[in-house]
């Protein structure tokens, strides 16, 4: 009997999905300079292999790597929202059409129960948890779907714009039009009207969401420390050459 072919992955390979969930955690933020010296403590590797990983992290746009400085968390910028915003929007359009078209009772109770959770935490007004299931139910309409490329183009989409998809510290106004929008969204999916499910998804990222992005960068751009010389310049340098960035 033939054997499988066995696949091997090398150390720093194993390293960026923990290390790009952190970033979607929060636990690395927009910004932070990436501790190499906890992180080989905490996977217990050397620096090698972290810095290789790193180096992919930077090559999606989710870190930046400094000249004597290390890798930071790249921030969110308006230009980013413009351009990966409504790649985000067309991905969850699709998600939405197949997912409707895909979904067993037992799918939809899943997502329902996830819906009702999230509700109580609005109520609550424990917005950690809430935005935890918020995301929990946006991935369900991808593993619904059951499409493995569209959930990975996601999925790195996802961790370019982790830092405002996501927000903690929302206006009230912001939260209560996101809950409005997210009880339409499960009525469409009960109902398995995909055209429905579809155009909700998508004017979601496009307006509420986005407009919770954009107030993030405002308020995060307020807070921030000035840039030191020498980063500013290394950024400059950045724009010039690529067009890329979280």
């Amino acid at each position: 009997m033939p054997s499988a072919p066995i696949v091997r992955h090398s150390l720093h390979e194993s390293l960026v999905a923990p290390l790009r969930e952190m970033i979607l955690q929060g636990e690395l933020r927009p910004g932070e300079k990436v501790p190499e010296e906890q992180l080989c403590e905490r996977f217990g590797v050397s620096r090698t292999p972290i810095r290789e990983a790193l180096k992919v992290l930077a090559a999606e746009g989710v870190l930046q790597i400094l000249p004597h400085r290390g890798a930071i968390v790249a921030r969110i910028t308006e230009e980013q929202i413009e351009e990966l915003f409504p790649i985000m929007a067309s991905l969850e359009r699709l998600a939405g059409l197949l997912a409707c078209a895909r979904a067993s009772d037992a799918d939809i109770a899943r997502v329902r129960a996830l819906h009702d959770r999230m509700m109580e935490y609005f109520e609550k007004g424990e917005e950690v948890e809430y935005l935890s299931h918020n995301r929990l139910i946006h991935e369900s309409f991808f593993e619904i779907a059951g499409n493995v490329t569209l959930s990975a183009f996601y999925q790195q989409i996802l961790t370019r714009i982790h830092a405002c998809r996501f927000v903690v510290r929302k206006s009230r106004e912001h939260w209560a039009a996101a809950v409005v929008e997210h009880n339409a969204m499960i009525e469409a999916l009960e109902a398995r009207d995909a055209p429905r499910l579809a155009a909700l998804l998508e004017t979601h990222v496009m307006g509420t969401t986005s407009g919770i992005a954009r107030a993030f960068i405002n308020r995060t751009s307020a807070e921030a420390p000035a840039e030191p010389a020498d980063e500013r310049g290394a950024a400059r340098g950045r724009r010039t050459s690529t067009s890329e960035p979280v």
